[in-house]
């Protein structure tokens, strides 16, 4: 069987890419567990400061297996328990990306749709072909994309996610990019140099400060203005007391670069 993970490093920077062409990269049982299996790689591994989300095939990812899911609605109560595995099992390699120190960029084309589109929202960051194409459209068969909604609701206003909920309509790269749902549009011919060039420009940055700024950042969503700005202040102040941090601001105001290790 193939792998339906690749992974492939390039200096800091780690590519993981989506490898089940022939059936548009479904979020299968076992893609889902061989997602969870790589998250578990890259957080364990220090080298890698970005990570890259992408795919093969002519699709992003579709979303859920359905005739994986119809097989399991054979017997009812058995068909209920499986549910709540794949969507447990879902949801919770979702919330592994925010949870990783390091940065993930989903670079999208063709089709994103259902608990594809979720798995965009669910990165830190987007980069999508010119072409490509963003969708929660299970309304359409009868099947309310719940569960991608809760992602997709955090990437963007609530009133233009439950459009998209509520009609199933696709919507282009650019309308993505005015919802934030895409940090940029990229042509297809250079969306992978586009990507890379994100992922090394913040593998350049201090590793422990990214890695601080990312964990507050999603750590203050959640919060209250008071307690956010609390959490924050706990975090800036932790990456002040940084000897690299302290060589950074002398590097600024000697007008020169820091002299930080880059092993």
């Amino acid at each position: 069987m193939q792998d339906l993970i690749l992974r492939n490093d390039t200096g800091h920077v780690a590519r993981l890419t989506l490898n089940d062409p022939d059936r548009l990269n479904v979020l299968s049982f076992e893609m889902i567990d061989a997602l969870a299996d790589a998250f578990r790689g890259i957080e364990a591994d220090e080298k890698i400061r970005a990570v890259i989300l992408s795919a093969n095939g002519k699709a992003f990812c579709v979303g859920h297996d359905l005739r994986q899911m119809q097989a399991s609605r054979q017997d009812e109560d058995a068909g209920r328990a499986a549910f709540d595995r794949l969507f447990g099992r879902c949801g919770g390699m979702m919330q592994m990306i925010p949870a990783l120190p390091q940065p993930v960029i989903a670079e999208v084309h063709g089709v994103a749709t259902a608990a594809g589109c979720q798995l965009v929202a669910a990165c830190d960051l987007a980069i999508a072909t010119e072409d490509a194409k963003f969708g929660v459209n299970g309304v359409d068969i009868g099947l309310f994309c719940s569960t991608p909604m809760v992602a997709l609701t955090r990437a963007i206003a609530p009133r233009a996610a439950f459009e998209m909920l509520v009609t199933g309509n696709f919507i282009t790269a650019a309308r993505a990019q005015e919802l934030g749902l895409v940090t940029r549009v990229a042509a297809q011919a250079s969306l992978s140099e586009v990507t890379m060039e994100m992922a090394q420009q913040i593998a350049a940055k201090l590793p422990a400060a990214v890695r601080m700024g990312k964990r507050t950042f999603h750590e203050q969503l959640r919060l209250g203005l008071a307690d956010a700005y609390a959490t924050a202040s706990g975090t800036i102040c932790e990456n002040l007391m940084l000897p690299d941090t302290e060589e950074g601001i002398s590097a600024f105001l000697e007008k020169r670069r820091p002299s930080w290790d880059d092993s």
